[in-house]
């Protein structure tokens, strides 16, 4: 996708190559709703290299104008996260994203980064709604979601959190967005 802040763009993450890189995003104190502030290098490898082996989640990593700047999952639902909290329908597929700190934050990156996520989970005709659990209490990430066509679906209760769970259809996505997805 390309912005008046430039060229976004992802490509699958490298568990060993990239685990120096994801580390120092997942434990700087602004991904404190990532869970992983207290993790060693070794552990994100380990996390992400699970992530590589199993069948219905994977992980990326965004580019702004071909540097890295942002962390993408994806995962099936009914398999991963969610499985057993909230009535999947055909064509769900659950996400995560993370912004990479930056020292000089740019007005509308983070939202350029999850239009850039969405549209690349509706580049797969099979997905029809996407569906994330954000923390209760990451109020910046609910308007973010709200903003790209996100609806609340209720709050649930999750091992490690209380979290929002909240969707977004194509149509949602592509109406909030003056896009079509």
């Amino acid at each position: 996708m390309t912005t008046d802040l430039g060229t976004f763009t992802t490509r699958p993450l490298d568990p060993r190559a990239d685990a120096a890189l994801v580390h120092g995003w997942v434990t700087h104190p602004k991904a404190a709703f990532w869970l992983m502030g207290d993790a060693k290098l070794q552990d994100v490898e380990r996390e992400y290299l699970a992530i590589a082996a199993h069948p219905h989640h994977d992980a990326f990593i965004g580019l702004h104008d071909g540097e890295p700047a942002f962390l993408m999952e994806r995962y099936d639902p009914v398999e991963v996260e969610l499985k057993g909290l909230y009535d999947a329908e055909p064509g769900d597929i659950g996400m995560h994203f993370l912004v990479a700190p930056a020292d000089t934050p740019l007005h509308g990156f983070t939202l350029a980064v999850i239009t850039t996520v969405l549209e690349a989970l509706f580049a797969d005709p099979s997905v029809r709604r996407v569906v994330v659990e954000p923390d209760v209490r990451n109020s910046a990430v609910h308007a973010l979601n709200k903003a790209v066509g996100f609806e609340v679906l209720g709050e649930i209760a999750k091992p490690e959190k209380n979290a929002l769970l909240s969707a977004c259809t194509r149509e949602q996505f592509a109406t909030a967005t003056g896009g079509n997805a």
